[in-house]
């Protein structure tokens, strides 16, 4: 057997080292690196597997495997890849292992699968199952740690879809770092990947997260594996959203909305509708905007509060939009708007807790703090959208022509949007504003 040998590993970056040091050479992140033991492969002339070419491929390249869940088929690009990795992470007891068992018992009804578990036994598997009224008898339950034993197990069951649950309990018999460690993590990530893609089994693997919301353990693991999910729920609220981060066989950014009952999750089929509340719509501060997740439109309420500054500092709050984006829209108000709220306290939240990195809520977030700045409500039946530049212009924003139809489509009459987005012939029941400036858009509000 060849000589195992000892090296650092950067949590961060995945690089190498073979000395330690406080700061990784290659990111320069602090106290990143961490100890692991690797054995160098055994030397094999001809074990390699042999080159092919394009044609001789099967015909079926675009196979996918329906999941059951029509909201988590968009999250996956379409549907189950054959030979795809899965790496899904969210906090403890936001539901990544009911939602998988519910994915679980829908497949197997069409396919072979192999539910391994680290961190539970085959009884509570079961109690969960009846709890959520799954019919799931033909699925192979494994309780084990041994990564090797379960990858061994789900080729000996024909399984064509593995669940790991989870990867910081499996454990490679030939490491001695314990479960959870970098070595581990690194090591086992890298034989279920070579797994999947030599035997095209889809795998489903279960990852903590650490308090700052990344998945514990080396980013290379999010490299190596072919899609990245991640659950986003507010605990005040029932509604559960997965966002992809990183998807080789469908769009990154990609949300699905799920609502978590009494028999598990449900999805849920108009996502708009649960994100705009209108009681609160005709209110001052309150302004729809549509918000692009992925490949859909998402209609979504800006709200704002505007108040006097009990302080010498006046405070800046921003929930569910970029804090540091705020202050700067702030100051173009002040500059190009006419309006100085900078003894106020100002507070911005997108209602039902979703979290917007897109620039298309500039003008909606600015129009919001307007409304309630001077009390007066937004127009009834107004949508709007745009991104605000330094110098107070507005600016178009992609895929424009299809927010405005599905703000149409969920009944709003009158959008203000930018002039590079005014479509040539504008849907039916729908008023479209262009404007260029920010005044502009002040005027057309009100």
């Amino acid at each position: 057997m060849a000589k195992a040998k000892t090296a650092y590993v950067c949590t961060e970056c995945g690089a190498h080292s073979f000395k330690w040091a406080g700061q990784c050479p290659e990111c320069t992140s602090w106290n990143t690196l961490a100890e692991t033991t690797f054995r160098a492969p055994p030397s094999a002339a001809g074990g390699g597997l042999a080159a092919t070419t394009l044609e001789a491929l099967p015909d079926d390249m675009d196979a996918r495997h329906e999941t059951g869940f029509g909201e988590f088929d968009r999250v996956l690009g379409g549907g189950l890849v054959p030979g795809a990795v899965v790496l899904l992470g969210g906090d403890p007891g936001v539901g990544k292992s009911t939602l998988l068992q519910q994915v679980s018992a829908s497949l197997v009804q069409s396919l072979p699968l192999c539910y391994a578990t680290g961190e539970e036994s085959l009884r509570q598997i079961g109690q969960r199952s009846i709890r959520l009224g799954l019919d799931a008898a033909a699925m192979n339950l494994l309780a084990d740690t041994s990564l090797e034993n379960v990858l061994e197990q789900a080729q000996r069951c024909k399984a064509r879809v593995v669940v790991i649950d989870s990867i910081q309990t499996m454990t490679c018999e030939n490491l001695p770092s314990a479960p959870g460690s970098v070595a581990q993590l690194r090591e086992g990530v890298g034989r279920i990947v070579q797994f999947a893609k030599q035997n095209e089994i889809s795998v489903f693997i279960i990852g903590h997260v650490t308090k700052e919301g990344a998945i514990a353990g080396p980013r290379v693991v999010e490299h190596m594996v072919d899609t990245v999910l991640y659950f986003e729920s507010d605990p005040s609220s029932r509604y559960t959203m997965i966002r992809s981060v990183k998807n080789r066989f469908g769009a990154s950014g990609e949300m699905g909305v799920f609502a978590m009952t009494e028999t598990g999750f449900r999805e849920v089929s108009n996502p708009s509708a649960i994100f705009l509340s209108r009681e609160s719509v005709d209110e001052p501060g309150s302004v729809v905007s549509v918000a692009w997740e992925g490949s859909r439109p998402l209609l979504v309420e800006i709200q704002a509060l505007v108040a006097d500054g009990s302080s010498n500092y006046p405070k800046r709050l921003a929930q569910g939009v970029d804090q540091n984006r705020l202050a700067l829209l702030l100051a173009v108000l002040q500059k190009h708007g006419g309006l100085a709220v900078s003894d106020e306290d100002v507070f911005v939240n997108v209602v039902g807790g979703l979290r917007i990195g897109e620039t298309a809520v500039d003008l909606p977030t600015l129009l919001a703090i307007v409304s309630s700045f001077r009390d007066r409500p937004a127009p009834e039946r107004l949508v709007c959208f745009g991104e605000i530049g330094l110098a107070g212009e507005i600016r178009p924003v992609r895929f424009g022509t299809e927010r405005i139809a599905a703000a149409a489509k969920q009944g709003f009459t009158r959008a203000i949007v930018p002039v590079g987005n005014v479509p040539k012939r504008s849907p039916k029941g729908i008023d479209v504003v262009g404007v260029r400036r920010l005044t502009d858009a002040l005027e057309a509000a009100w």
